[in-house]
């Protein structure tokens, strides 16, 4: 039976009833569902509206109901047009009249509104622990290859020395201001928006703050029209995991160049990538190329919010029933992605002898070429002339700078001694840059040990 049957004399059409039916995604929410119920219920019994004896069959009734579908004894009804409808039908089947009083004060509206929240606060921890983990990966890696001299890139050109662990670290901080806005994300749902009604709150004398009080949320909505139409919490969810999507991405494509013929930085394991099924030599980081394609579901999640959100009147509409299923694929899909992600990452092989072969071909010690010139007193323009006409030279010959004789070096410029040698050495290059934030090892071995920090709250 529909909970708003009365009005119309007629059923609603078959196919009709499927296209306005949202149970089956929003059938999750099922314990959330039963929690916001009793808590309810509990509030309507201590404010005297309805009996002792009907509460305590609520209650009962609504733990059996939890019990039986955790048990699998209970199999939600997928023909019931929400979870909202068979929790309540189930109920009142099992205890009868008293079933149909718990409903009072209160609206499928402020009553959706409140089970999604909980039901996306419930998910939240997890999803946070699989970012630590993957930080912690990082942080572990990161510290290992401190040392590892590879080239840094603008343009996807060879620019300057770092190592692979600065390198790996830039991708811990996205990671954790990710984390950082997925818990501010938390802290403006974790409030309860029932007793707002249908829009008008209601004429019982409701203690909304018992009911906040009992499910652990931090407050309540202050305004009824808002608490039944926002969405903002599942929009700023949404954009949050746009975000870790966008790094994840970022990251992918990092992982794809690095581990072709063309780079060779990395190799993944044998369980994180695939063949060809005519190329017999193939291995594919089909893993890194999911990740990155799926960014684009979540980014297409976070449209339908906005979109279905932009030209909505106050207060509930029809076309919030789109939320629930934009927001959960959203979350899912981060979570199935991140699921893949972290053993890849854990277990990749990296080839530090082919990075700094990489590093050593790109001239990206140009920089401190010029800066040896300053040292020595000349302008940095002049020492930025000179420098790059030894690249031109380096490259019509096909040496290195590292391997350039230094008669070639007078002859551009006669500050140069043999002392350049030392001062263009890839590894002191990366080690010189000192500046907090910068690729030297100690500063990577310190931001690791700065992001375990942060990891365990310290």
């Amino acid at each position: 039976m529909k909970l708003w049957a009365g009005r119309f004399q007629k059923a609603l059409d078959d196919k009709t009833n499927d296209f306005n039916s949202s149970i089956s995604f929003d059938s999750r929410m099922a314990e959330e569902d039963i929690l916001g119920s009793m808590a309810h219920a509990a509030m309507l019994e201590a404010q005297g509206i309805i009996r002792h004896e009907d509460g305590a069959a609520i209650q009962e009734g609504l733990a059996a109901i939890a019990a039986d579908l955790k048990s699998g004894a209970l199999a939600i009804d997928m023909t019931a047009e929400d979870i909202h409808t068979f929790v309540e039908g189930e109920l009142t089947a099992r205890i009868g009249d008293a079933g149909k009083r718990l409903h009072t004060g209160r609206s499928r509206n402020d009553q959706v509104a409140l089970d999604i929240r909980l039901y996306l606060l419930r998910q939240l921890p997890a999803l946070q622990q699989q970012l630590s983990d993957l930080i912690e990966v990082l942080a572990n890696k990161a510290e290992e290859y401190a040392d590892t001299i590879m080239p840094g890139y603008t343009h996807l050109q060879r620019a300057q020395p770092i190592t692979f662990g600065h390198h790996l670290l830039a991708y811990a901080e996205m990671l954790l201001r990710d984390k950082a806005r997925l818990s501010d994300a938390a802290k403006r749902m974790n409030v309860s928006p029932l007793g707002s009604g249908a829009l008008a709150s209601t004429t019982y004398p409701l203690d909304r703050e018992a009911v906040t009080k009992q499910l652990g949320m931090s407050g309540v909505t202050r305004n009824s029209l808002d608490g039944v139409s926002d969405r903002d919490f599942a929009v700023e969810l949404a954009a949050a995991l746009s975000l870790i999507m966008v790094h994840l991405s970022r990251f992918s494509e990092e992982i794809i160049l690095w581990c072709s013929w063309e780079f060779k930085f990395i190799e993944l394991d044998d369980a994180f990538a695939t063949g060809s099924s005519i190329m017999p030599q193939k291995k594919n980081p089909d893993i890194a190329e999911l990740v990155r394609g799926k960014s684009g579901r979540v980014f297409g999640d976070l449209m339908t919010l906005l979109t279905m959100l932009k030209g909505l009147p106050l207060a509930y509409n029809k076309d919030m029933q789109e939320d629930k299923k934009a927001i959960f694929d959203a979350l899912d899909t981060v979570t199935m992605c991140l699921m893949a992600f972290i053993p890849m990452i854990d277990t990749m092989t990296v080839l530090p002898d082919n990075m700094r072969k990489a590093a050593a071909g790109g001239f990206i010690n140009a920089t401190d070429c010029a800066d040896y010139l300053v040292g020595k007193g000349l302008p940095f323009r002049d020492a930025y002339k000179a420098t790059g006409e030894l690249v031109a030279l380096c490259i019509q010959k096909g040496v290195t700078l590292e391997t350039l004789p230094i008669a070639e070096y007078q002859a551009v410029c006669d500050l140069f001694q043999d002392d350049v040698y030392d001062a263009i050495a890839l590894e002191r290059c990366a080690a010189m840059r000192r500046v907090y934030g910068g690729p030297a090892p100690e500063n990577v071995r310190a931001q690791a040990a700065a992001v375990r920090k942060i990891l365990k709250g310290e």
